[in-house]
């Protein structure tokens, strides 16, 4: 429900109030805008919408003295068959729904659709959109026009991603364009690294196209530390830290003095690490040999190594982590794949400790990084000499801290929420701890 429509409710009460007889519905509606009223002028709320290539996660935040949950969902399997929103209350109240396949636009309305209808939704300030690629953005931007034509323009850059951004900023600007929306961008926490872990090695001409290593993740990233301060103080925050998102797409950063020096994925996110259904690095003679060998053409390899590659591609199974684990021990293929997975952050973990002249903290997170206490197991067998020593029974447990006592290196767990920082962004942007006014600014 739109802020409009609650005015309409409100006018609706005053001359309900001479009328002896209203339908529920009506008196619903009329108590839902008294409360609205009431409740606006206490906190403000923000709506977070983080699209993927097949997938929307939102999330409405109350902001007062500290961030509030008080809704969150997704909507899966976007534009195929199987479409459905799924979304869960503070109150533990859950449901999902099962919807036809539909056009980007059209899901884009449809969830704005069900959004409006939501109580939590009649008091939103803003809402706060994470953006794959912000080029040369360096700090969440309210968006205006010009943004969104940096993003059509960027979106050979992440056309897996941008489209269905740029579609779910305009389908808000459209349906309630006196709503400020800010893009909260992620590439944006790696806008410091070092030149020399920038570069690509290809001729200096490309580097006026703006082809270089960018890194993403990074609203994760940034949650990330700013929980590790919390956690284990600044000191802790400011010294030599690796941070492994490790999920459906998974990547490394290397952090020192609070500030990126680098991180696994470059010019897109399929580079870096093996992932879910992305290959990660890959010699770039593949390209040559299987469009000579096989014709395959641009958009097909950029379709087979962000789609049908890494665990998915290596066991010929499934792209979860937990369905390999579970069939290794009978399956060589997905031994296999779990084996690279390990092997690979592995060697990540090492190259980003020679980084950064050493380790004191390793934080596992993400959806493996977060509950896969053997594939942690495994990633740190036999880094005992960069000073990782593991707890097994912390690991198994799932402990906030699962390194022993004696390890050098701090090992933790600590659980990513992107959408919770994309809310942070948005309330320091727009002033909304301040109680600052934005709609009409």
């Amino acid at each position: 429900m739109s802020l409009g429509t609650v005015r309409g409710y409100r006018e609706l009460s005053d001359a309900g109030s001479k009328t002896a007889v209203l339908d529920a519905r009506t008196r619903e509606l009329i108590a839902l805008a008294v409360a609205v009223t009431r409740y606006s002028k206490e906190v403000y709320v923000v709506l977070t919408i983080n699209g993927g290539s097949s997938s929307v996660k939102f999330a409405v935040y109350q902001i007062g003295t500290s961030l509030k949950r008080v809704l969150s969902g997704t909507v899966d399997r976007i534009g195929s068959s199987g479409t459905t929103l799924s979304w869960q209350t503070t109150d533990g109240r859950s449901n999902e729904v099962r919807k036809e396949p539909q056009h980007d636009a059209q899901g884009a309305g449809r969830l704005i659709d069900w959004l409006e209808a939501r109580p939590e939704l009649a008091a939103v300030t803003a809402v706060g959109h994470r953006v794959v690629h912000g080029l040369s953005h360096t700090e969440p931007a309210r968006i205006t026009p010009g943004i969104v034509d940096e993003l059509r323009r960027a979106t050979p850059y992440a056309p897996d991603h941008l489209p269905r951004e740029i579609e779910l900023i305009e389908a808000f600007a459209t349906r309630h364009p006196r709503l400020p929306q800010v893009a909260c961008f992620d590439t944006s926490f790696h806008r410091d690294m070092p030149r020399v872990a920038s570069l690509l090695p290809i001729p200096r001409r490309y580097q006026v196209k703006g082809i270089r290593r960018y890194g993403f993740h990074g609203l994760s990233y940034a949650y990330l530390l700013e929980e590790l301060t919390r956690a284990a103080g600044a000191t802790a925050a400011r010294g030599r830290v690796i941070f492994a998102h490790l999920g459906n797409g998974a990547s490394l950063a290397a952090v020192h003095e609070g500030t990126s020096i680098d991180t696994s994925m470059g010019f897109t996110p399929a580079a870096g690490l093996v992932m879910s259904t992305r290959s990660g690095d890959l010699d770039p003679g593949v390209v040559s040999f299987l469009a000579h060998t096989e014709q395959m053409t641009s958009r097909q390899f950029h379709d087979m190594v962000n789609h049908e590659s890494g665990l998915l591609g290596v066991s010929e199974i499934s792209s979860d982590m937990r369905d390999l684990l579970a069939r290794e021990a009978d399956d060589v293929r997905a031994a296999e794949a779990v084996g690279l997975f390990c092997y690979q952050t592995k060697k990540w973990v090492g190259a980003f400790t020679a980084a950064l002249g050493g380790l004191d903290t390793l934080v596992f997170s993400a959806g493996i990084g977060e509950r896969s206490a053997p594939i942690r197991a495994r990633i740190c067998e036999g880094l005992g000499f960069l000073g990782i020593e593991l707890h097994d029974v912390r690991n198994a447990a799932h402990a906030p801290v699962i390194s022993t006592d004696a390890s050098r290196v701090t090992v933790r767990v600590i659980p990513t929420d992107e959408e919770q920082m994309i809310a942070r962004s948005v309330s320091r942007l727009l002033g909304l701890d301040g109680h600052r006014t934005v709609r009409d600014a």
